[in-house]
């Protein structure tokens, strides 16, 4: 079976291919099918990651998974949330993951609550029309650190530490991180909803 990823993030398309690979799916990377992003003008992540799904869906007539991320940081008040990959820019820095982890930074100096969640939301659909979408949510509660650790993964990985695991993301070799990451306990969830409605 084939399933169209809606994101061009390759990090992500290879955690996430590593975990469905089980159930004999094969994610191609939408932008390996064509050009161009869905809008994602929504505050929540489910909102966005059902645009990005449909978007994808339209665009190659197949099925299609999205999955819309963010760092929720108690200090800001959830914030940055649906804007996580954006976040360096508000600061005047170009985007990437390593001026997000940098800016993050720089805005917690100082500050002594350092909770934050890393959300993840899958949403699946047959179709652009689906009418009966499968959703995912995984959510992970964590501190931020003072210095970046570790070397694995992306994003905020080097930044996000697990208390219960003594480690960062960055820090976890990736088959710990799958099992305790939020991407990793929505796409859990994702694959049950998959054998369960769309694998025959």
């Amino acid at each position: 079976m084939k399933i169209v990823l809606a994101s061009n993030n390759r990090g992500k398309l290879a955690e996430l291919q590593a975990m469905f690979a089980p159930l004999g799916v094969e994610l191609i990377r939408q932008g390996d099918l064509f050009e161009g992003e869905a809008p994602e003008p929504h505050c929540t992540f489910v909102e966005n990651a059902l645009a990005k799904a449909r978007f994808a869906a339209e665009r190659t007539g197949l099925l299609a998974i999205a999955d819309d991320a963010g760092m929720c940081v108690s200090h800001f008040g959830g914030l940055p949330g649906v804007d996580t990959a954006y976040y360096c820019t508000q600061f005047g820095y170009e985007k990437s993951d390593d001026n997000n982890v940098r800016a993050l930074l720089e805005q917690m100096q100082g500050v002594a609550d350092r909770r934050a969640a890393m959300v993840s939301t899958l949403v699946g659909v047959r179709s652009a029309k689906d009418p009966e979408p499968l959703i995912a949510m995984g959510r992970v509660l964590g501190e931020i650190t003072t210095e970046r650790r570790g070397t694995q993964g992306f994003g905020f990985d080097p930044v996000m530490y697990i208390p219960e695991l003594g480690q960062t993301f960055a820090e976890m070799d990736p088959a710990v991180k799958h099992a305790h990451s939020h991407r990793g306990r929505a796409t859990l969830q994702m694959i049950e909803l998959v054998r369960e409605r769309w694998v025959r």
